[in-house]
């Protein structure tokens, strides 16, 4: 957690920074990983240019709460190949419109929409350090909201799965 910064979350994989690369912006390598540990990633749309919108799906357990598919959308605001991708990030339905954060279980007020910078940084041919970071929110009850939210145990357990997909 970064007060000033907002929200980072960073993990070391062991695995060429092309190789991540790729997990990110390719929808069958994507389906691979997306979400945390015991969902699937039934449904990933990337329009992979500056301007493009991407459209990921994810579904909990079979007879969980969370059976059923979820959708975060956004836009593509920078890509620097490679290395970094800047995007905007909000729930959505499965065409990619925005949806109110409450209607997934957030906290009222958790943002309609985050900036969220996502960096490749090559460690050695085969490791690169992946940090995401979500842009501090306007509002001190926003960030708090973020902080609850359990998005960092979230993306934690899906980074996980990620170093583990690039394994096999």
């Amino acid at each position: 957690m970064d007060e000033t910064n907002g929200i980072v979350i960073t993990k070391i994989i062991d695995a060429p920074r092309e190789m991540v690369w790729k997990a990110w912006t390719d929808p069958e390598t994507a389906k691979k990983w997306w979400g945390p540990k015991d969902f699937t990633a039934p449904s990933i749309k990337i329009d992979l240019r500056e301007g493009g919108k991407y459209i990921f799906a994810m579904r909990g357990p079979k007879g969980s709460e969370w059976d059923k598919d979820m959708y975060s959308a956004g836009v593509y605001k920078e890509i620097v190949p490679h290395e970094k991708l800047v995007v905007t990030d909000y729930f959505s339905d499965e065409f990619g419109n925005k949806q109110d954060p409450a209607n997934f279980g957030q906290d009222p007020d958790f943002p309609e929409e985050s900036t969220v910078t996502v960096l490749f940084q090559e460690l050695g041919k085969d490791n690169t350090k992946l940090s995401i970071t979500y842009q501090k929110p306007q509002s001190e009850e926003q960030f708090r909201a973020m902080e609850k939210s359990g998005m960092i145990d979230g993306w934690n357990s899906s980074l996980d799965k990620l170093a583990g997909a690039l394994k096999s």
